[in-house]
């Protein structure tokens, strides 16, 4: 199964995605803002990143962009789990380097599916 990392301010959101993942045999870690989601990415290498957008500081977005442009870190899906859901946040996602977006709430096969799409 897979290494997942949750990057989530919501204790909620996390407590929710962190349960639904581990009964599926999934190991998971997580952080509370941007900025300690890319330095646990390039500590602990999961497979997948579930990145939330609104948060304090760095945001999922920029977050998002230092993964996808890092040496280490570049190679790690990142999947965009949010409340926002115009097709502008989506496209501006991409652009950032998602792999994918996902709207909140989101559905657990939706989720599961999503996760086993990009890790093939």
């Amino acid at each position: 199964m897979a290494k997942i990392l949750i990057v989530d301010d919501s204790p909620t959101e996390t407590f929710a995605f962190r349960t639904m993942l581990e009964k599926h045999g999934h190991t998971v870690v997580a952080a509370e803002n941007g900025a300690d989601g890319v330095a646990m990415a390039r500590k602990e290498l999961p497979d997948i990143v579930l990145m939330d957008i609104v948060m304090p500081g760095l945001n999922g977005f920029q977050a998002t962009r230092q993964l996808a442009k890092g040496d280490d870190t570049a190679h790690i899906p990142v999947v965009i789990v949010t409340t926002k859901d115009q097709e502008t946040d989506k496209v501006w996602g991409k652009r950032q380097g998602a792999r994918g977006y996902l709207v909140k709430p989101v559905d657990e096969n939706t989720l599961l599916n999503t996760i086993a799409d990009l890790l093939g």
